[in-house]
């Protein structure tokens, strides 16, 4: 028997719910990581800092990036820009926080 409309409709919603409660928690988390390496600290374009984040993302799901090797930039010598972002994988809206967090 097929279900009716106004039940998949509801079913939708419901998970539409629990879709906003999982991104708000994942995001919650990954700021928490974030602002303990010290990313809250800095002054820098949200297109930028999500540039970067995707670079890491990348290098997460195996698909490289600048440094195929898994480094983390200690081996390359010095402070670069992109090793601070290397130490917490973080998306631009959690980076913001939210004024909920434990």
């Amino acid at each position: 028997m097929k279900k009716p409309s106004s039940k998949i409709r509801e079913e939708i919603a419901r998970l539409q719910d629990q879709l906003k409660h999982a991104e708000t928690r994942e995001a919650e988390r990954i700021g928490r990581i974030a602002l303990k390496a010290g990313l809250g600290d800095f002054e820098i374009d949200e297109t930028e800092l999500q540039a970067a984040f995707e670079e890491l993302a990348k290098r997460f799901r195996g698909g490289g990036g600048p440094d195929k090797s898994g480094s983390t930039g200690k081996e390359r010598g010095g402070a670069s820009t992109t090793s601070a972002a290397e130490t917490a994988p973080v998306s631009a809206g959690a980076a913001q926080g939210s004024g909920n967090e434990a």
